[in-house]
């Protein structure tokens, strides 16, 4: 029992000089990142640019994907996550979270501003994510007492996140987007929400990684770097939101 008890002291040393080591040392080395289509193009890939210039002994390998990968077989580093995680076995972090909005088009500005109610949406045509498990079924809420689940009509169905905004931006319909994707739109009046008062279910974003004791210290700078500009991204929708309030 002596003996057992000082070997996992030893090996608690060991980790800790391990640990230290990576902490001092510069990032260096090839980081494999997975991320959403969404997500990864308008949040990661930034990081990433000003990552390997911060750190040119470093260069980045990412895959943009709405699928989900397994991180050890593809031999990936870090993944980052958005929504709501499956499974609670997986070694992850919250680094953030979203809010998802319903908005339209300019051109349809005079159906939104006669969408009073949740249930006004369904003569309203709708462009629906089909990378979502239920994209025709929303819940809205208005004051944590007043719930409202409603089936969307769909006039238009995509498979990715960027297409239905794009569709959106078109004037195809409404559709519900999280607010990293759409904040920049709703500032220069490109988009237009829908049902402000009403609030859809937010979710998280987080960063995922295979199973492992260390996290090499690429892992450890880049994922500081980007809860860095997730505090910057909803510092800048909240500055927003004021400006239009």
């Amino acid at each position: 029992m002596f003996h057992a008890r000082c070997a996992m002291i030893l090996r608690e040393a060991e980790d800790a000089f391990d640990e230290l080591a990576q902490a001092a040392s510069e990032p260096t080395g090839t980081l494999r990142i997975t991320a959403p289509n969404d997500y990864g193009a308008e949040m990661v890939i930034p990081v990433i640019t000003a990552f390997t210039a911060r750190y040119p002994a470093c260069r980045v390998e990412q895959t943009l994907s709405d699928q989900t990968m397994d991180l050890a077989a593809a031999n990936i580093d870090m993944a980052i996550r958005v929504g709501w995680l499956a499974d609670s076995r997986l070694q992850a972090r919250q680094i953030g979270s979203f809010q998802q909005i319903l908005v339209g088009a300019p051109a349809f500005a005079d159906r939104i501003a006669a969408v009073r109610d949740p249930d006004d949406l369904a003569t309203v045509p709708f462009v629906a994510n089909m990378a979502l498990r239920e994209p025709l079924l929303w819940q809205f809420s208005r004051a944590e007492l007043e719930r409202r689940a409603v089936r969307m009509q769909a006039k238009i169905a995509i498979n990715t996140t960027i297409g239905v905004l794009a569709a959106v931006r078109a004037g195809g319909g409404l559709s519900v987007l999280p607010d990293f994707l759409v904040a920049g739109d709703l500032a220069s009046g490109r988009l237009t929400r829908a049902l402000a008062e009403w609030q859809l279910p937010s979710g998280g974003i987080y960063t995922v990684y295979p199973a492992a004791r260390f996290r090499p210290r690429k892992v450890s700078a880049f994922v500081e770097m980007l809860i860095a500009a997730e505090r910057g991204k909803d510092t800048a929708i909240e500055r927003r939101k004021g400006a239009r309030r």
